[in-house]
């Protein structure tokens, strides 16, 4: 098999891993619907990933791989509180509309192999110290109200991320289908944004 070939076929299985797991879930999803969806036998499939746990993993390090760099030049980006604030949040949002089965699967694997997560995650999280100096420098200068830059970043992920996770909960508390609650997760781009600065502008 040629280079060119190889490249395309995994890419191939990797975009319908993505669509399966995605419309299923990890624990519901088959070997042979991801074959099928990338339009190759299960021989070919095992041949290029020996198990689902194995295409799940190299599934999320594509998406990861795309949204760490992403998070990473906004928290340290040279522009303001507040913008950071706001571009952190529609990436943020717009990544995981688009991958929304990672917020889950982190957590799956936070409890079920902390290892390969620990791993992944290590040296791809943001760095938040300058962002951590940007927050301190704000409440120095009386221009926001003293808050720890550990509580407001705990509180920007946890807006974000939560809706996510809950998403089956919430559909069901707020009676809304899958396209209403996206269309509900586009308007959090402004609405988690507009709760943030008003919790700790100073009016």
């Amino acid at each position: 098999m040629n280079l060119k070939k190889h490249s395309s076929t995994e890419s191939n299985i990797l975009n319908a891993a993505k669509e399966i797991f995605e419309r299923k879930g990890m624990a519901a999803a088959r070997m042979q619907e991801i074959a099928d969806e990338a339009g190759i036998n299960k021989a070919m499939l095992h041949y290029y990933y020996r198990s689902k746990q194995l295409l799940f993993e190299a599934v999320f390090k594509k998406a990861f791989s795309t949204l760490a760099p992403q998070l990473n030049d906004i928290i340290n980006a040279d522009n303001s509180l507040f913008d950071k604030i706001k571009n952190f949040t529609h990436n943020y949002i717009t990544f995981i509309i688009k991958h929304p089965y990672l917020p889950n699967f982190i957590i799956q694997e936070l409890n079920r192999n902390p290892e390969f997560i620990e791993k992944q995650l290590s040296n791809k999280l943001p760095n938040i110290e300058k962002f951590r100096n940007q927050i301190e420098n704000a409440v120095k200068d009386g221009h926001i109200r003293p808050i720890k830059a550990e509580h407001l970043f705990i509180n920007i992920i946890a807006l974000n991320i939560f809706p996510f996770i809950a998403s089956p909960l919430l559909k069901g508390f707020l009676k809304v289908d899958k396209t209403t609650f996206k269309e509900l997760m586009e308007e959090r781009k402004t609405e988690v944004v507009d709760f943030i600065l008003n919790s700790i502008k100073i009016k």
